[in-house]
């Protein structure tokens, strides 16, 4: 069904569309029985895919990556989906209007996305108000970011701000310091740089009672020698995971007309393309740590099997958010139901 409205779907713009849809979720909480009934169509429970990763007990292996809840607004509702977990975020300490619009483009030809959104959101206060209001009933990762106002230099003062009062509401955390569509963000992922931010939130986190895990997530357009360092410090720093990989700048080997890509401009790539960068970029981060690092693989999962492709690498947990948007709601129901089967 979803096959046949989705060319309807694409007649609108990709945050048009999105705005509806939370719209959409967030009257489902008036309706009567809504969430029960999508539970039953689109949930699949089984055994085999429950599993235990940084002292974390997930139902089942496939989440949904941040920007998709920005706000905290309906993750309930989403993980009714067939999701084991949702990430909302990023989050700033202070709302932010993100960039000029449009900022979010498909590509259709190449089952991909182009959003340079800018991590807008509505700050850190509204998304513990939205905790507190409707009690998670999902695992709940923070995907935290820098407002983009706050330099570089004074970064780690925002990502402090938001994990204090973030902490007592969420599962685990995410460093985001890796999003191509805020000005010099990539640069937090120099050493001196991350360094600071993970040594901030390692030692506030010691003041908390409940322990929550911290995961860094990285850009596939990363150096290998900066990566090799960024994985000493995690080994070295007690930093509990990472998510590999955000979306990219590249623009190699895309189907779409060069014209159209050219006219849309700069932004984070992410969907199919970006498949076997983040595998590869998945694959060395285990190899590279003989596997005692919990990765969350995120990058191009379009398929069930490229679901299986990421764990047979090494990831302890997948995350979609282009697939979703292509595939429809059915899409981590179907992934589970394969997983479940193969594993």
């Amino acid at each position: 069904m979803y096959k046949l409205i989705r060319p309807l779907l694409f007649c609108f713009s990709p945050e048009y569309i999105h705005t509806i849809i939370m719209g959409m979720l967030k009257m489902m909480h008036y309706v009567p029985f809504a969430d029960r009934i999508v539970r039953l169509v689109f949930n699949y429970r089984n055994p085999k895919l429950e599993r235990e990763v940084f002292g974390i007990k997930f139902r089942n292996p496939v989440g949904l990556a941040a920007g998709f809840d920005k706000n905290g607004d309906s993750y309930n509702l989403i993980s009714n989906f067939g999701f084991g977990f949702v990430e909302i975020g990023s989050i700033t300490p202070k709302a932010q209007k993100g960039n000029p619009k449009p900022r979010c483009f498909r590509l259709p030809q190449d089952k991909a996305i182009i959003n340079r959104m800018g991590i807008n959101n509505n700050g850190v206060k509204y998304a513990v108000e939205q905790l507190k209001k409707v009690k998670p009933h999902c695992i709940i990762g923070g995907n935290l970011s820098k407002n983009a106002s706050t330099s570089n230099e004074n970064a780690a003062k925002d990502y402090e701000k938001s994990f204090a009062l973030l902490y007592d509401f969420v599962d685990y955390f995410t460093i985001n310091v890796s999003c191509p569509n805020v000005k010099d963000l990539d640069k937090l992922q120099d050493i001196d740089n991350l360094s600071e931010i993970i040594d901030r939130l390692l030692t506030l986190r010691r003041y908390f009672d409940d322990y929550r895990p911290i995961l860094l997530k990285i850009s596939p357009d990363i150096p290998y020698k900066l990566l090799d360092a960024i994985i000493d410090l995690i080994m070295a720093s007690g930093l509990d995971g990472v998510i590999a990989t955000n979306t990219t700048r590249n623009r190699e080997k895309l189907k779409s007309p060069e014209q159209l890509v050219n006219e849309i401009g700069d932004g984070g790539l992410s969907g199919a393309p970006l498949f076997e960068k983040s595998l590869e970029i998945v694959k060395y981060i285990h190899n590279n740590t003989n596997g005692q690092l919990p990765i969350i693989a995120v990058g191009g999962i379009m398929t069930p099997e490229d679901a299986l492709k990421m764990l047979n690498a090494g990831a302890s947990l997948i995350q979609v958010y282009t697939g979703f948007i292509y595939n429809g709601p059915g899409f981590a129901k179907k992934i589970n139901k394969f997983l479940a089967k193969r594993l």
